[in-house]
């Protein structure tokens, strides 16, 4: 099936060359950049020993011309369990919204040096991204805990302010779902129940061959590089052959460097998108979940009134209020789920471009070292 998700064709033409696939990524990315006011980054990642413990922070930069915001830039340091911070303090004040996922504990399968400068900067990667979903947000990059936590010197110190009044205000700001049960969802949200079950069925199939991929060319990796020697030593044995060999064990040792680079893109820049748009189809579904209760409230409602025998001029006004907060949950839903489809076009887009441009460069640095040797091995003299 050569079509994207959103069933947009694939051109399956060749390219000129490599670098074209990147091109055409320019086509239509930012294009809504002018129109922004409200610029985010993450970088500068700084290792902190302490008697406790050892911890990462990351710079964050801003850059506005917001109303809300006292300075047009700010600088802070922040590290990722600020961040896990900021996620649930958007869940619990935005209930109807998908909120991004944060980065794993540890991205990448395996991995136990979590302060190695690899894994380091997949996490900055990431997390620079799931800040830069909020400020594309029209309604979450309103939200006041995202200020605060752009603009705070001392987070931890209003972590703690907050604490108190966060416990009073808690359960007003969740949905009380208990004890109503939906009997079944609308057409149009069971089927996006079942995309979403579907996707991340398949991205997990991806990921787990991806993973597989990756290990055998480590394997292989390993091997080649036991390889090459063996040609630099048999050449140390036999004058005549000396250079052609030498070429050969050469040839190997440019090919292991396009691997290792081969396998370094996929495992820092292919799977982190996987995992990325796995945990956002889980999101996703908790959402609907969420969706789901408040529609069964809804009904349980109407029912309740239904039964009651006096007649009642107008329906009561918590059921219309209930009415209300279904009909807001099923526009936020919609508008968040248009938003990921379109995020989600974009990124798998550039991430399978980007694949493919990889995979070609990496086939081309070994050709091009395979053919740096024919010349060493045509038109020699016979040996009298």
């Amino acid at each position: 099936d050569l079509s994207l998700p959103s069933g947009t064709p694939v051109d399956t033409s060749s390219p000129a060359s490599s670098s074209s696939l990147l091109n055409r990524l320019q086509l239509d990315d930012d294009l809504d950049g002018e129109t922004r006011d409200l610029f985010v980054t993450v970088d500068d990642p700084k290792k902190h020993v302490c008697t406790m413990e050892t911890y990462i922070t990351y710079r964050v930069t801003t850059k506005t011309t917001r109303a809300e915001f006292d300075l047009p830039e700010y600088s802070v340091r922040r590290r990722y369990q600020d961040f896990d911070w900021l996620r649930n303090k958007l869940e619990e004040s935005q209930p109807t919204h998908l909120i991004p996922p944060l980065p794993e504990k540890f991205v990448v399968k395996g991995v136990v040096d979590r302060f190695s400068e690899e894994f380091v900067e997949t996490r900055r990667k990431a997390l620079d991204k799931f800040l830069k979903r909020i400020t594309d947000h029209p309604v979450l990059s309103f939200n006041e805990h995202f200020n605060v936590f752009l603009t705070a010197k001392d987070l931890n110190a209003y972590k703690k302010q907050g604490m108190a009044l966060l416990s009073k205000m808690g359960e007003s700001v969740k949905y009380v779902t208990g004890g109503y049960k939906l009997r079944s969802r609308t057409l149009e949200f069971a089927a996006i129940g079942e995309y979403l079950d579907t996707f991340s069925l398949k991205l997990g199939t991806i990921d787990r061959i991806a993973q597989r991929i990756i290990k055998e060319q480590l394997e292989y990796l390993v091997e080649l590089r036991e390889y090459g020697p063996v040609y630099s030593t048999w050449g140390g044995l036999e004058v005549e052959l000396s250079e052609p060999l030498e070429g050969v064990s050469a040839c190997i040792g440019n090919c292991c460097t396009a691997l290792e680079e081969l396998s370094e893109d996929m495992t820092e820049d292919f799977l982190p998108v996987l995992r990325e748009y796995i945990l956002y189809s889980e999101l996703m579904k908790n959402v609907l979940k969420k969706r789901d209760q408040v529609q069964a409230e809804y009904e349980a409602k109407l029912e309740a009134v239904a039964l009651k025998k006096e007649d009642r001029p107008k329906v009561p006004t918590d059921v219309e209020k209930c009415q209300d907060r279904v009909e807001c949950f099923n526009a936020d839903l919609k508008a968040d789920l248009e938003r990921w489809q379109n995020n989600k076009r974009q990124d798998f887009r550039q991430l399978l471009m980007g694949m493919a441009d990889k995979n070609i460069q990496y086939y081309e640095k070994c050709l091009t070292a395979w053919e740096s040797i024919i010349p060493l091995l045509q038109d020699k003299p016979e040996t009298k």
